[in-house]
């Protein structure tokens, strides 16, 4: 897990190819006007989920885990709090993986919490297990999703 200042991410945008194009879509001038919902930026390997909305509190926020993709979890607005926990010591499943929507949920406790102010970003790789949402207050925030799938970069 990272947590950055959005104003920082080209630090880290050696660490995968699809990262400085997610950066540079998170740093688009009209980025709080978007709709909700799903946008492409390149293909399959890299796109974004704009979501409006209130966070479900620590309690109602599970972890969850992805396979094929990489999260850069973005606050454009408000506050969000995500848990985390190493996906290697989750052992109680939640829900199982499923391959078509990259997602599956543990009902292991995160171990620790992260508060994630405006203006900055998360990222969560496949060993991250996270629970995002789980403040209490309204939260505006943009996810990309990278793949990642080196071979697809090439």
């Amino acid at each position: 897990m990272i947590l950055a200042k959005l104003a920082s991410s080209q630090a880290y945008a050696a660490l995968h190819p699809g990262f400085s194009s997610g950066f540079d879509f998170l740093q688009r001038p009209d980025i709080s006007q978007l709709e909700d919902g799903k946008i492409a930026i390149d293909g399959d390997r890299l796109f974004a989920i704009i979501a409006r909305g209130m966070g479900r509190g620590m309690d109602e926020s599970p972890l969850e885990f992805h396979r094929r993709y990489i999260d850069i979890q973005y606050v454009v607005s408000g506050a969000e709090m995500i848990g985390w926990s190493p996906l290697a010591d989750c052992r109680a499943i939640r829900s199982k993986y499923d391959e078509a929507t990259d997602i599956g949920f543990f009902s292991d406790h995160p171990t620790t919490w992260c508060a994630v102010p405006a203006d900055c970003c998360a990222i969560f790789y496949p060993e991250d297990a996270h629970a995002p949402l789980a403040g209490t207050s309204p939260v505006h925030k943009v996810v990309v999703k990278v793949a990642m799938d080196r071979e697809l970069w090439h």
